[in-house]
């Protein structure tokens, strides 16, 4: 459940007794801070008796995507066509117990539009922990069950739209975003004054809507003990120290089409190495002069001057093509090319692939063989690269987030490779010693105390 701020929707839903949901809470609290993966989900709609009261007691419980839709069906094919999605960047469910309106301070929530917006709402669901995946393709669906692009909106576009009841429309709205430190989301990232000022519009309006609430990744995250050095109590005394998150680029035509990332991106020229990073993500005026895109073919063309004395070109060239055998889309990159002084160094990197509604990452993207190799020339370059934590998305890029990520990292890693062999090791020794103990012999011959004695007699 959505912790302790719709309490008070609940009880007056349902007219249970409000000790037996204490419990319930407990364990939605306990079982989304044990997992990381997973975001809150609320759904109202101003149509009735889109979802039955019962679909709210799940407690405890993670929703599948396949379980999201069986939930998401009756609102859009029975409800208004009108829908709108509130897309924070980060929320959890322990958000709503330390900043909402609980214990009665409703003056000091953060979520004041939303738990009024509950409290109106004709129907409402309210999921406490939804898988990331479900949530990532989340777009995706409400796109294909509607019929209608996304729009991405503000307050000044949408007072400007004239949405028609009969019209299906899909509005994404993005929430104010501020950095956030510490395991909790501040204050400031949570205000949710811009759902109240969007419902205060449809309203005024008499349009007819069904909204939605989610966030693109969990504000807590549970940190590993096991690889802190010095154990817990070595935790508890040490300042993490966050590295800097950097925007990724973003090529644009009328949306969003290119995405690419990465934490570190470093090219040398006769062995001459350069962090372009800086230089990269989150520059406003970057020259990406030359790019383009289309539904089976985009290239992403970055530009710097002067690099290394002249005018630098990398060009990121991909593909998506129709696979009969697995009847879907998939996308490749072609290559990676680099041009410099009129000459240009052509990079192999087909094993950048995946199916084209995800995007791809890898730990490293490199014409190094100590970092894999993965760039790959026929003929020996003066340039060479190294992309650390590389991502990129090319097709079916819904806003400025990557969808789910097709890794290039194999199943079997190092690590399993020796438990397997030492697993095998065990096992073969298990097997031995008791194959030995199942071969012991005991003595057929006994003394009878009845009868006479056995005796040897010595030889001399």
């Amino acid at each position: 459940m959505m912790a302790a701020t719709v309490v008070s929707r609940i009880r007056m839903r349902t007219r249970r007794a409000p000790v037996l949901w204490l419990p319930l809470l407990l364990v939605a609290v306990v079982t989304a801070v044990a997992t990381e993966q997973q975001v809150p989900l609320v759904l109202w709609s101003s149509d009735r008796n889109l979802w039955a009261p019962v679909a709210d007691t799940h407690e405890g419980h993670i929703t599948s995507d396949m379980q999201l839709s069986t939930y998401l069906d009756p609102a859009l094919e029975l409800g208004p066509r009108n829908v709108l999605l509130f897309l924070q960047d980060k929320l959890s469910i322990e958000d709503f117990t330390a900043y909402g309106g609980v214990f009665g301070n409703k003056q000091d929530s953060a979520f004041s539009n939303l738990e009024n917006a509950l409290d109106l709402a004709p129907s409402s669901l309210v999921l406490p922990a939804v898988d990331w995946y479900a949530i990532s393709t989340l777009t995706t669906y409400l796109q294909e069950k509607l019929g209608a692009s996304p729009l991405h909106v503000d307050l000044a576009t949408l007072k400007e739209l004239k949405l028609n009841a009969s019209l299906p429309a899909l509005l994404l709205i993005r929430l104010p975003y501020t950095a956030s430190s510490g395991l909790m989301a501040p204050r400031e990232v949570l205000t949710d004054e811009v759902i109240g000022q969007v419902l205060s519009t449809l309203k005024s309006e008499d349009v007819p809507y069904t909204a939605a609430l989610t966030a693109v990744r969990p504000s807590r995250v549970t940190r590993d003990v096991a690889m802190v050095a010095g154990g817990l109590g070595r935790q508890l005394l040490q300042t993490q120290v966050a590295s800097p998150i950097h925007p990724p680029v973003s090529y644009n035509d009328t949306a969003p089409r290119i995405l690419f990332w990465a934490q570190n991106f470093s090219v040398a020229y006769k062995d001459e190495w350069k962090d372009l990073t800086s230089l990269t993500f989150g520059v406003e005026n970057l020259n990406l002069t030359g790019s383009f895109w289309n539904d089976s073919f985009a290239m992403l063309s970055l530009t710097y001057e002067p690099l290394f004395g002249a005018t630098v070109t990398f060009k990121f060239i991909l593909a998506s093509r129709f696979y009969p055998v697995s009847a879907r889309y998939w996308f490749t990159m072609e290559r990676l090319e680099i041009h410099s002084n009129g000459s240009v160094a052509h990079f192999n990197v087909s094993q950048v692939t995946g199916p084209s509604i995800y995007s791809f990452h890898c730990e490293y993207i490199s014409s190094l063989s100590k970092k894999g190799n993965l760039l790959v020339t026929n003929v020996p370059s003066l340039w060479q690269m190294t992309l650390h934590n590389f991502q990129i998305q090319a097709f079916n890029v819904t806003g400025e987030q990557f969808s789910y990520a097709s890794d290039c990292a194999g199943f079997f890693s190092p690590g399993i490779w020796m438990g397997l062999l030492t697993t095998l090791f065990m096992l073969f020794i298990f097997t031995y010693g008791l194959h030995m103990i199942l071969s012991l012999k005991t003595m057929d011959r006994f003394d009878d105390h009845k009868g006479p004695t056995i005796t040897l007699t010595q030889i001399v």
